[in-house]
Protein backbone atom coordinates (compact mmCIF):
# COMPACT_ATOMS: atom_id res chain seq x y z
CA UNK A 1 0.00 0.00 0.00
CA UNK A 2 1.03 3.73 -0.91
CA UNK A 3 1.91 6.10 1.91
CA UNK A 4 -0.42 8.54 1.99
CA UNK A 5 1.51 11.34 3.04
CA UNK A 6 3.49 11.04 -0.43
CA UNK A 7 0.65 11.09 -2.66
CA UNK A 8 -1.41 14.61 -3.34
CA UNK A 9 -4.83 15.24 -3.13
CA UNK A 10 -7.54 14.07 -6.32
CA UNK A 11 -10.49 16.80 -7.49
CA UNK A 12 -13.44 16.03 -5.13
CA UNK A 13 -17.37 16.10 -6.63
CA UNK A 14 -20.22 16.14 -5.27
CA UNK A 15 -20.52 12.64 -7.66
CA UNK A 16 -17.16 11.28 -5.97
CA UNK A 17 -17.19 7.63 -4.30
CA UNK A 18 -17.04 7.86 -0.45
CA UNK A 19 -14.16 5.82 1.45
CA UNK A 20 -14.93 2.23 2.19
CA UNK A 21 -15.10 0.32 5.33
CA UNK A 22 -11.99 -1.53 4.04
CA UNK A 23 -10.20 1.61 2.48
CA UNK A 24 -10.91 3.15 5.32
CA UNK A 25 -9.61 0.59 7.97
CA UNK A 26 -6.62 0.66 5.69
CA UNK A 27 -5.89 4.42 5.57
CA UNK A 28 -6.33 4.61 9.04
CA UNK A 29 -3.73 2.03 9.99
CA UNK A 30 -1.37 4.65 8.49
CA UNK A 31 -2.89 7.67 11.32
CA UNK A 32 -3.55 5.69 14.33
CA UNK A 33 -3.90 8.70 16.34
CA UNK A 34 -6.72 10.33 14.53
CA UNK A 35 -10.27 9.67 15.29
CA UNK A 36 -13.50 9.42 13.31
CA UNK A 37 -16.18 11.72 15.33
CA UNK A 38 -19.60 12.41 13.74
CA UNK A 39 -19.97 16.15 13.74
CA UNK A 40 -23.75 16.94 12.51
CA UNK A 41 -24.35 13.98 10.85
CA UNK A 42 -20.82 14.59 9.07
CA UNK A 43 -17.63 12.25 9.58
CA UNK A 44 -14.73 13.53 10.30
CA UNK A 45 -11.01 12.66 10.81
CA UNK A 46 -9.96 14.57 14.03
CA UNK A 47 -6.76 14.64 16.20
CA UNK A 48 -5.37 17.39 18.94
CA UNK A 49 -1.35 18.07 18.60
CA UNK A 50 0.40 19.15 22.00
CA UNK A 51 2.77 21.69 21.84
CA UNK A 52 4.94 23.74 23.86
CA UNK A 53 3.51 27.23 23.88
CA UNK A 54 1.04 29.38 21.85
CA UNK A 55 3.62 30.88 19.37
CA UNK A 56 4.51 27.06 18.13
CA UNK A 57 0.87 26.48 18.11
CA UNK A 58 0.37 28.89 15.49
CA UNK A 59 3.50 27.99 13.60
CA UNK A 60 2.36 24.58 13.49
CA UNK A 61 -1.33 26.03 12.22
CA UNK A 62 0.19 28.05 9.81
CA UNK A 63 2.28 24.94 8.39
CA UNK A 64 -0.75 23.28 7.87
CA UNK A 65 -2.23 25.92 6.58
CA UNK A 66 0.62 26.37 3.75
CA UNK A 67 -0.26 22.34 2.77
CA UNK A 68 -3.82 22.73 2.58
CA UNK A 69 -2.96 25.67 -0.12
CA UNK A 70 -1.26 23.67 -2.03
CA UNK A 71 -3.52 20.46 -1.92
CA UNK A 72 -6.31 22.69 -2.13
CA UNK A 73 -8.21 21.02 0.50
CA UNK A 74 -8.92 22.77 3.74
CA UNK A 75 -9.92 21.39 7.43
CA UNK A 76 -10.79 23.11 10.33
CA UNK A 77 -8.23 24.84 12.82
CA UNK A 78 -8.35 25.36 16.33
CA UNK A 79 -5.60 26.89 18.00
CA UNK A 80 -5.27 27.17 21.80
CA UNK A 81 -2.42 27.84 24.28
CA UNK A 82 -0.16 24.51 23.64
CA UNK A 83 -2.90 23.24 21.53
CA UNK A 84 -3.56 22.16 18.12
CA UNK A 85 -7.16 20.47 16.85
CA UNK A 86 -7.32 19.58 13.35
CA UNK A 87 -10.74 18.27 11.32
CA UNK A 88 -10.33 16.69 8.26
CA UNK A 89 -13.72 16.03 6.22
CA UNK A 90 -14.67 16.87 2.38
CA UNK A 91 -17.28 19.39 2.22
CA UNK A 92 -18.32 18.47 -1.30
CA UNK A 93 -19.94 15.06 -0.25
CA UNK A 94 -20.14 15.35 3.86
CA UNK A 95 -18.32 12.71 4.36
CA UNK A 96 -14.65 11.35 4.47
CA UNK A 97 -12.63 10.56 1.65
CA UNK A 98 -9.12 9.26 0.54
CA UNK A 99 -8.26 13.25 0.49
CA UNK A 100 -8.79 13.41 4.30
CA UNK A 101 -6.49 10.58 4.98
CA UNK A 102 -3.96 11.95 3.14
CA UNK A 103 -4.23 15.23 4.71
CA UNK A 104 -4.36 13.62 7.94
CA UNK A 105 -0.91 12.08 6.87
CA UNK A 106 0.61 15.16 5.44
CA UNK A 107 -0.30 16.87 9.09
CA UNK A 108 1.17 14.19 11.31
CA UNK A 109 4.11 14.65 8.99
CA UNK A 110 4.65 18.67 9.75
CA UNK A 111 3.73 17.85 12.95
CA UNK A 112 7.16 15.21 13.89
CA UNK A 113 9.34 17.15 11.61
CA UNK A 114 8.56 19.98 14.03
CA UNK A 115 9.00 17.91 17.13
Amino acid sequence: MEELKTVQCAVCREDSPLATREEIAAWQSQIPEWRILDVEGVPRLQREYSLPDFQAALDFANSIGAIAETENHHPKITIEWGKVSIAWWTHTIKNIHRNDFIMAAKTDEIFQAKS
